[in-house]
């Protein structure tokens, strides 16, 4: 199987099952949204190789796999499948409270950084927040299951709490924001 097909020459794109929309379809905005989610955890886990958190991400890159699978497929298709679904939400939720009984409070709004990890984390925090509304602005239009977009709102409240728990794993304490008094 060769990689370049040439069927996207024109500008189209196949969805699974065989129809055809443009590459500018909302479903493919979706698709390309958890796409860059999913790639910037790959890039995260350049840096957590050895860490709990690893074995995490691993679970969560593939469950963005099964929501970019569903959202390629139309409901009507004799392929479509859901992907994620209250379990998954509860996972994250579980963990996030795990995470944060770990954590010291936070007194400080926190900027990205800290530990390279922490600062993949928060970047594709930011990829997942942006995912999450290029879901919800085509979730109707498109038939998106609210299941999809809550999943997405809650893996990014996930990475933000990931993102400290690298630091803390790192001993690196999170980056506090200051206002600049100079102006």
């Amino acid at each position: 199987m060769r990689i370049y097909t040439k069927t996207g020459d024109k500008g189209e794109t196949g969805l699974v099952g065989g129809s055809r929309v443009p590459k500018h379809d909302p479903r493919i905005e979706c698709l390309g949204a958890v796409d860059e989610v999913n790639a910037s955890l790959g890039v995260a886990r350049l840096h957590s190789t050895g860490l709990a958190l690893d074995d995490a991400l691993a679970k969560v890159q593939n469950w963005l796999f099964d929501v970019g699978a569903e959202i390629a497929t139309p409901t009507d298709s004799k392929y479509y499948q859901t992907s994620v679904h209250a379990e998954h939400m509860a996972y994250l939720e579980q963990s996030i409270d795990e995470m944060e009984s770990r954590l010291a409070p936070l007194k400080n709004f926190i900027l990205p950084g800290g530990s390279a990890l922490s600062a993949h984390l928060h970047l594709a925090r930011t990829v997942c927040r942006r995912a999450e509304r290029v879901l919800s602005d085509s979730a109707e239009e498109i038939g998106l299951r609210d299941e999809l977009r809550m999943f997405v709102n809650r893996l990014s409240d996930w990475l933000f709490v990931a993102a400290r728990e690298a630091n803390r794993l790192a001993s690196v304490e999170d980056v506090k924001w200051s206002r600049d008094s100079d102006g």
